[in-house]
């Protein structure tokens, strides 16, 4: 699969008049390999070792480039200042392209791991949905404490060097979730702050009279290694690189040489004009939309080819409530998505056709508009496929499409035939009679879109319209704050995983409910071993209204909920790194605390969303 590719503005004009007229501008493609001892790296392999002979997995490797510079011959730089890009392996993000480059051999290339101050402290509220420095996309802005995270390196490790025994554990990664005697703590380095923005200079010919690929080698040993090293168990297992934190300097001091020119590749031209892609039966008069959002929210990246027009989202709203969705005609996407709930279902476990019993907790509905997964497992990669999927379930609506289609068209008689005629509402919506399947998605993907919630206490209280209590300001901090006990800190680590203006990721994390897994999440989708036990982050907005808690509803009250997170992990091979890195149990937060936490949670209630 073809890496995703960055598009980056022109270089100034003043720079490209020293290229002789008749010289065409070529395109410089940077391509990153992430390696370990100039190995490939493997993601959630427990195979590394430290110099400590700690041994060790990486689960996470992301990260922020910017200030590319080309370095002519004549020992001046050609400065590519606003290009900027965000890497991460996971996501495949590996590649950035530079175009524009006049045409010529340059003697080295440079840039900085990390962002000038002013990009680093810019809102980022403004930028667009598919910006790499857009927050709801990259995951690593600060959020309410404001700035980047340069690089977020994750993962697990064990104070046991490598053996014969964890070899053998390579070769059967399952051993490894069944050994109960396996232990491994996590580790987090967040590397930020201005003053850790790091130059790496790479020294090496590149002939650019051509388009071309410079391939790099990003090596993880030398960055844990070399010339400072770092151990786990001596040095700590997180940083959040505040002032004087030693593993902060160490990263500083280690990531010049972390990068390596491997080779420069030349490439036939290519003219790429993306595809613009064009709405979907969009009828010859409607109504746009005004989709509202909080100021502080990042962009979503909202369906271009279905774009938000009022006749389509009233219709979504009907068939929202529809109970002919259903095979009996008994329940409806309402039926197990509760406005007053938060669009979520109070029962455990939301109940089907016949009062089938489901296996996991019904999923809030708002601020979709910024998941690029869903259901607790994501296996839906869109709201409009999403929508469609209970209708076919067997436990849920039990119902087939071509029914469905069958029974909207049909001419309805008496009280039906008043409130709703789907043929003309389907034509006022897409220009057409016709129903669809894709049309059915693409009305209820309109509606849920439009589901957004950013005006809860918390909110008035950021704007400055009314004051958190004492005991929610400590929430708060606790909220925000890590805990990380070499740095005195004692907070309860809740924005790793539920940051930012929505307080959610777009991760899948495996949050110490169990020890061994009934139900697999993720990896039922995925099929890795790595991903056993993990499920999607939700929002917590609205949490005080969403109860029962977790993808099984297995905590009545928050207090349960936050109660697991101070005494009851569970350890386990794929533990969320996070949490690992954390005593036995939790964090051992006292009642005090616990019950400040539960307060603040509750000021992120938006009633004004629940009285649309």
């Amino acid at each position: 699969m073809q890496a995703p590719r960055i598009r980056l503005p022109r270089a100034l004009a003043v720079l490209l008049a020293l290229v002789p007229v008749c010289a065409a501008a070529v395109s410089l493609e940077l391509s990153i390999r992430h390696t370990f001892k100039g190995e490939s790296l493997e993601l959630d392999s427990v195979r590394y070792q430290n110099f400590a002979g700690e041994t060790f997995s990486i689960t996470r490797v992301s990260y922020l480039l910017s200030g590319f510079g080309l370095e002519r011959g004549d020992g001046s730089w050609l400065e590519f200042s606003n290009t900027v890009a965000w890497m991460d392996m996971d996501k495949s993000r590996v590649s950035l392209c530079i175009p524009s480059v006049p045409p010529a051999i340059y003697r080295s290339a440079r840039f900085h791991l990390g962002l000038e101050s002013a990009s680093n402290h810019a809102d980022p509220a403004r930028l667009a949905a598919d910006h790499p420095l857009n927050p709801n996309l990259n995951g690593l802005h600060w959020n309410w404490q404001g700035g980047y995270i340069f690089l977020a390196l994750e993962g697990r490790w064990s104070p046991v060097a490598a053996s014969r025994e964890s070899a053998a554990i390579q070769k059967n990664p399952a051993a490894l979730l069944r050994d109960a005697a396996t232990k491994l703590d996590g580790f987090s380095f967040h590397f930020a702050n201005d003053t850790n923005r790091t130059r790496i200079h790479l020294a090496a010919t590149l002939d650019l009279t051509r388009d071309a690929r410079l391939e790099l080698d990003f090596d993880l040993a030398p960055l844990l290694n070399a010339p400072r090293p770092i151990s786990f168990a001596k040095d700590g297992s997180s940083t959040h690189s505040r002032e004087g934190d030693p593993i902060a300097a160490a990263l500083k001091a280690n990531l010049p040489g972390v990068f390596r020119v491997r080779r420069l590749d030349r490439m036939d031209a290519k003219n790429e004009t993306p595809a613009t892609m064009k709405p979907l039966y969009l009828p010859e008069k409607f109504t746009p939309y005004r989709f509202t959002m909080g100021s502080v929210f990042p962009l979503p990246d909202l369906p271009r080819d279905n774009p938000l027009i009022e006749e389509r989202v009233a219709l979504g709203a009907k068939l929202f409530q529809e109970p002919r969705l259903s095979k009996d005609s008994t329940i409806s996407c309402a039926s197990c998505h509760d406005q007053r709930a938060a669009f979520t279902d109070p029962r455990r476990y939301s109940v089907g056709v016949s009062n089938r019993p489901g296996t996991r907790n019904g999923m809030p509905l708002f601020n979709l508009a910024w998941r690029n997964s869903f259901f607790w497992d994501g296996r839906a990669p869109s709201l409009r496929a999403q929508a469609l999927m209970p209708i076919q379930d067997h436990t849920e609506m039990d119902e087939s499409l071509t029914n469905v289609v069958a029974k909207l068209s049909k001419a309805e008689s008496g009280k039906q035939k008043a409130e709703m005629n789907y043929p003309a509402a389907f034509a006022t919506a897409f220009g057409s009679p016709e129903i669809t399947p894709e049309k059915i998605g693409l009305a209820l993907e309109s509606f849920v879109l439009t589901l957004t919630s950013f005006d809860s206490k918390f909110d008035r209280a950021f704007r400055g319209e009314t004051q958190l209590t004492d005991t929610e300001k400590r929430g708060f901090e606790l909220f925000m704050t890590e805990y990380d006990p070499r740095r005195e800190q004692y907070g309860a680590d809740c924005f790793h995983c539920h940051g930012g203006a929505l307080f959610q990721s777009q991760t899948f994390a495996n949050n110490g409910l169990d020890a061994t897994f009934t139900d697999r999440g993720r990896a039922k989708i995925t099929g890795k071993i790595s991903d056993e036990g993990k499920f999607s982050t939700p929002s917590l907005r609205n949490i005080a209204l969403t109860a029962p808690y977790m993808h099984d509803g297995r905590f009545a009250t928050l207090e349960e909920a936050i109660a697991h997170y101070s005494s009851g992990v569970q350890r386990s091979a794929t533990l969320d790194p996070n949490l690992a890195k954390h005593p036995d149990g939790g964090l051992r937060l006292s009642a005090e605390d616990q019950r400040a936490l539960v307060a603040f949670l509750k000021t992120l209630t938006d009633d004004k969303f629940l009285a649309r």
